[in-house]
């Protein structure tokens, strides 16, 4: 595929699941919304996506999430009240969502699994080729993944993937990839994934992480692929067969700042850090030296 081809510039965000691992918050609240301080989670991914030029973004849904979209659109009574107060700084924080991207939502159906999810905005992305974010981890917009990983699909076609380097102790608990390098020191060629393999029988330690820049072509593949691990259909499993095709897939291979928030842990350490950075949060970090200094 030549360097004219059409860039990405859809996203699908799938945001359909119970995340039991927050429970029984996200009873209420979807995981995507909780708060790093006063910001979603969900907004940071938004955020990344339209930075990089996919500013057509659908969320996959699932009832009782309907918060996620609600959070994007426009209140005119909150509006309203901020403004009789005169609290124009807050004004623009609540505002600022409601211009960064175009929200459209669909619901998943039932989880069926992030194949079945990334397969239901079919409809809505054609036959373009799409980036998918998964919905609990970003990465800072100034070290630009996504638009290196747009860019590089626009380039050679097929699938492009995100990897990163773990140390081996953690290589059993992630997808990893067998590559291949290429003449750019940040792309390989990706001859292979296996799900979760032992130490002795991971081909690298480059372990796939949730970004993905996609053909079109894959949600024909979507439909007829049965389900997998967990009895859901797998995203990877699509991915592999269309890579026994013959569609290339490359990846690029990530080194900047990734933040977590998958579970508790994850998210308190994402929380903290990003907090330890706000200049409008007086005193945050002489008390968080205090208090780390008190722990054993």
């Amino acid at each position: 595929m030549s360097a004219t081809s059409p860039r990405a510039t859809k996203a699908v965000i799938p945001a359909a699941g119970f995340a039991t691992r927050f429970l029984p918050v996200t009873k209420a609240i979807p995981k995507e919304l909780l708060p790093i301080v006063d910001k979603p989670v969900l907004q940071y991914i938004v955020e990344e996506a339209a930075a990089a030029g996919a500013d057509d973004v659908t969320l996959v849904t699932a009832p009782g999430k309907d918060a996620m979209i609600d959070y994007f659109d426009a209140r005119a009574d909150l509006d309203n009240a901020l403004k009789a107060k005169g609290k124009d700084e807050m004004l623009a924080k609540v505002k600022a969502p409601e211009s960064i991207a175009e929200m459209t939502a669909i619901r998943q159906g039932g989880a069926k699994g992030l194949g079945h999810a990334v397969g239901r905005a079919a409809s809505h992305v054609g036959d373009e080729p799409f980036a998918v974010l998964l919905g609990d981890e970003w990465c800072h917009l100034d070290d630009k993944l996504l638009p290196r990983m747009i860019d590089l699909q626009s380039e050679t076609g097929g699938i492009v993937l995100a990897l990163i380097e773990v140390p081996d102790d953690q290589v059993s608990r992630y997808g990893v990839a067998a590559v291949e390098t290429t003449d750019a020191d940040d792309v390989v060629r990706v001859t292979g994934l296996v799900e979760k393999p032992a130490l002795e029988d991971a081909p690298s330690n480059l372990i796939l992480i949730g970004r993905y820049v996609l053909p079109g072509s894959i949600f024909p593949v979507l439909e007829r692929t049965e389900p997998g691990s967990g009895g859901e259909i797998q995203l990877t499993d699509a991915m592999e067969t269309m890579r026994a095709n013959g569609t290339p897939v490359h990846a690029v291979v990530f080194r900047g700042r990734r933040y977590d928030t998958g579970e508790p842990v994850a998210y308190l350490q994402t929380l903290v850090e990003l907090a330890t950075q706000r200049d409008d949060l007086p005193g945050f970090n002489a008390w968080l030296r205090e208090f780390s200094a008190t722990l054993d």
